[in-house]
């Protein structure tokens, strides 16, 4: 449990809605929670108000940025901020403004804890130049096993300096139990009709998020089986126009327009895992952790997921789920239609199993203390630490 009256400051570009920024919100909840001060350096976003309302800070600047100069303002802002507000230790969760925050925090002696939140591309020394400062934290975070074998592999971070916290769910907030079953009622009727199965893929509309794979699984299910379902891909487009027409004509190529629907971003996401029946998440690249995964299985629902990256450790396969060849419709067809075939009380009892699963490994509350505990160990190993 981190010392009381702890002030931290997480940087991150922007809070939209996503993992890095889900996660930022809950460390500001933990350490509210001790008495502590929880400053975020972002651009803001639609968490903002969220953000007000668990008692942190919102401090602006330009930190999406990748300007050199930019950089190096950021860096005289941040070490400014870390001084005047008694900055105890500045964590940072994503690359570009991960380097203001190593040059402010070396600057002002202050700790500086990183997230790893992706295996980042790149082979070219520029980029894994670039990319490098993620393992340059006096401790560095990985969300996942998946991402930790990352950075042992690309940036040879000794174990002393590398501890894994899986991303964790809010499970009272992701509770069956919890959810208001009329408004549940009316979202399925709004996205399923009478159809008796409403299967959903969350997530931002591009393409290695699978949308393309789930459509030509769609197609090749039996007409029999098409008939049962409603699918509905969730998520922004955000200014992907192009993608969005892609995804409409090859669901008209493929006669499913009664069967497939586009919707926007959906902000109440316990309602609508409530509403389904089976939440996919076929992504063609590996996914750094899966968030969307351990979501559904909090609410009950069993998930098919591709079979790589942090997925392998969120989704076990004919237990709570099935995970499946990544990029492959075939294969992912055959794990709908396994689906289909299961009976009520096996459905059932796989979603039950999905959320014990959770329950033991996945908590917000066990990411919150572990993060905490981060905390206490740079603060107590002080001149430890400061590898740069």
């Amino acid at each position: 449990m981190a010392k009381s009256g702890l002030t931290v400051l997480q940087v991150i570009p922007e809070l939209a809605a996503g993992g890095a920024e889900r996660t930022t919100l809950e460390i500001v909840e933990a350490l509210k929670s001790t008495g502590g001060r929880a400053i975020v350096v972002s651009e803001g976003g639609r968490m903002e108000d969220e953000l007000k309302a668990l008692g942190g800070e919102l401090i602006r600047l330009p930190v999406k940025s990748k300007s050199p100069f930019v950089l190096r303002r950021n860096a005289d802002e941040l070490a400014a901020i870390i001084r005047s507000e008694n900055v105890d230790i500045i964590h940072a969760r994503s690359r570009a403004p991960a380097w203001s925050a190593l040059w402010a925090a070396r600057r002002t002696k202050t700790p500086f804890v990183t997230t790893y939140h992706g295996a980042y591309g790149g082979t070219s020394p520029p980029k894994k130049l670039y990319n490098s400062v993620m393992a340059r934290g006096d401790i560095v975070i990985a969300n996942s096993a998946y991402i930790a074998d990352h950075v042992r592999a690309v940036h040879h971070v000794p174990e002393n300096r590398l501890v894994t916290i899986p991303r964790g769910v809010d499970t009272e907030l992701f509770n069956p139990a919890k959810v208001n079953p009329d408004r549940v009622r009316a979202l399925r009727n709004e996205l399923c009709g009478d159809r008796k199965y409403l299967l959903i893929l969350p997530g931002r509309l591009t393409s290695w998020k699978g949308q393309e794979i789930f459509i030509d699984a769609l197609g090749s299910l039996l007409p029999e089986s098409r008939k049962l379902l409603t699918a509905c891909l969730i998520g922004d487009a955000q200014g992907r126009n192009d993608y969005v027409d892609r995804l409409n004509s090859r669901i008209g190529s493929l006669g499913l327009d009664e069967l497939v629907k586009i919707s926007g971003h959906y902000s109440d996401m316990p309602c609508l895992y409530a509403a389904a029946d089976l939440i996919l998440a076929p992504s063609t690249r590996p996914e750094a952790f899966g968030r969307i995964a351990i979501e559904a299985a909090a609410m009950g629902k069993p998930v098919i997921a591709s079979d790589h990256g942090g997925q392998r450790e969120t989704v076990k396969h004919d237990e709570t789920g099935w995970r499946v060849v990544p990029g492959s419709s075939d294969s992912l067809a055959e794990a709908m239609t396994s689906f289909l075939n299961m009976s009520e009380a096996e459905r059932h009892d796989m979603g039950q199993s999905a959320r014990n699963f959770v329950l033991e490994r996945f908590t917000k509350s066990g990411l919150q203390a572990a993060t905490l505990n981060v905390y206490d160990r740079v603060l107590a190993d002080g001149d430890a630490y400061h590898y740069g």
